[in-house]
């Protein structure tokens, strides 16, 4: 249940209001948007006298909501929300986030060039996969450790801020000290103890991925874990689905941009590169990702695709993304937004 406030309501109706929500056994989160104040019911609100609470003074009305994420519902907070990544770098509002960087930390050389190159293109953050997911136990499964370091030494060179995948809860005390913005992978979309843990453990950024075949409540559903646990600073990461087809890799829902947009008020990336698997579709799906409105693009660039150590078929070069972004700034400014 929400309780929408009236604009010229005082502190003593406000208290009044709150304390009618908390008769009926909830918590009360209170949302300051830019026009409207919402005052938001965590919890069971079926004790709660709506017709009671509608006729208080300085109410403006009242309405259920059905959906079982609160803290991430459009509803309890109208305004988008804009989410910070380092000083004067934010994912949200009037501005396109383009993520780059390899799907893997390989050496060095390697993180550095492309964080330089990435950069100089206008990228806003380099991502790079230190702890490395891999359906096959024999695959390379990353640097660990040692692609952390590798990733601050890139940060140091570029200024970027970098976005690297958690695999487990035992590395939060670690990421929340080098990482800028920790990646939840499409695999651990729903392991709650480590969302629960990201939510009360660390106040970093949190980017999430959809699973590989969840819907999109299921989704907000992750999110409100962590939100529940205090860190409101998400981030959605569409990247495509498990379906019958099996052309590309997965498949993209652009539609789900739209609607986590209607639903939520969290912001929205979209990572091409996972959904297709095909380095020559990344760019024309970047650019129909920015046209539905997305927040963000998070794509993988390597300097030598053919001998990474991880999806090279699904990485761009430096050059080609270079082009790409080109690309996207009329996109970009058809939607409201800036690279």
């Amino acid at each position: 249940m929400v309780v929408i406030m009236k604009r010229d309501f005082t502190q003593e109706q406000l208290q009044r209001a709150i304390g009618a929500m908390e008769e009926g056994g909830v918590k009360v989160m209170v949302s300051k948007g830019s026009e409207t104040t919402i005052l938001g019911a965590e919890g069971n609100a079926q004790n709660i006298d709506q017709e009671k609470v509608s006729l208080l003074p300085g109410v403006e009305r009242v309405m259920r909501v059905t959906e079982p994420y609160k803290k991430a519902n459009r509803k309890y907070h109208p305004d988008d929300t804009v989410v910070e990544l380092a000083e004067g770098v934010c994912i949200g509002g009037d501005r396109l986030a383009v993520i780059a960087g390899p799907c893997s930390v390989e050496s060095e050389g390697q993180i550095v060039a492309i964080a330089q190159d990435v950069k100089g293109s206008g990228a806003a953050a380099l991502r790079g996969g230190a702890f490395k997911p891999r359906t096959s136990p024999y695959a390379f499964q990353g640097l660990e450790c040692e692609g952390l370091e590798l990733l601050k030494e890139a940060r140091e060179a570029t200024g970027l801020p970098i976005v690297t995948e958690i695999m487990g809860t035992e590395y939060i005390g670690l990421f929340e000290e080098w990482v800028d913005v920790i990646q939840v992978g499409a695999r651990n979309m729903q392991n709650f103890d480590l969302l629960k843990k990201l939510g009360r453990h660390t106040t970093k950024p949190i980017l999430l991925k959809r699973g590989l075949s969840n819907t999109i409540e299921e989704w907000l559903m992750s999110a409100e874990y962590i939100m529940s646990g205090g860190n409101d600073r998400v981030i959605l990461c569409e990247r495509g689905i498990r379906t019958f087809e099996t052309f590309t890799r997965n498949t993209l829902d652009l539609s789900a941009v739209l609607a986590v947009k209607q639903l939520s008020h969290l912001p929205v990336v979209v990572d091409p590169s996972h959904a297709c698997g095909k380095a020559w579709m990344v760019e024309r799906m970047a650019l129909a990702a920015a046209a539905a409105g997305a927040d963000g693009l998070i794509v993988e660039v390597h300097n030598d695709p053919p001998h990474a150590l991880c999806d090279g078929a699904q990485s761009i070069t430096p050059a080609q993304f270079a082009q790409l972004m080109e690309k996207l700034r009329p996109i970009a400014a058809c939607v409201g937004k800036a690279l």
